[in-house]
């Protein structure tokens, strides 16, 4: 079981961008993380981009009263706030909040006086079975061919979501 809220603080700098990455995948050990990970990335690479390399930012993740898990990235910069905008097909940049919009059940700015807060709500990381996480990388496999399967094993237990909540497991 996972223990919100995480609080991390942290310069905004590239390689940060996918050590906040790993940092959730191990919070959420077992849990698809995907689009949790993805916003937060888009959040903080805004930050890198807009308000410049090295701004401090705070990670929070926590749960709210709905099941949901919440992202905030704050920054000491309550003037300057995201937009949405419509990137050009040449474009190289400019669809992280899209992509945050599309993910996200919900998203927003608080304002502070000397910080701001963006923020997105996403349905809880769900607990990924061995099989469900084949589908999955054999699914991303399918459009990358020159990868190689590593997810064909015999071994695999499918364990329904009611299994899984009764702290169900799989042994080797």
């Amino acid at each position: 079981m996972t223990v919100l809220p995480l609080a991390v603080d942290l310069p905004a700098v590239p390689k940060a961008v996918p050590e906040v990455r790993r940092i959730l995948r191990a919070w959420f050990a077992g849990a698809d993380t995907t689009d949790l990970t993805l916003c937060v990335g888009e959040l903080l690479t805004n930050v890198i981009v807009h308000l410049g390399e090295g701004t401090p930012v705070t990670l929070r993740v926590s749960g709210t009263h709905t099941g949901r898990v919440r992202a905030e990235l704050s920054d000491p910069t309550p003037g300057v706030w995201p937009a949405l905008r419509s990137a050009g097909t040449g474009d190289e940049s400019g669809r992280g909040l899209l992509l945050v919009d599309a993910l996200a059940l919900r998203w927003g700015v608080e304002q502070g006086p000397y910080r701001k807060k963006v923020w997105c709500e996403l349905r809880a990381p769900v607990l990924l079975t061995d099989a469900h996480a084949c589908s999955l990388h054999m699914e991303f496999s399918e459009r990358l061919p020159d990868r190689t399967d590593n997810c064909a094993r015999a071994d695999l237990a499918v364990r329904s979501p009611a299994e899984l909540g009764r702290g169900a497991h799989r042994s080797r």
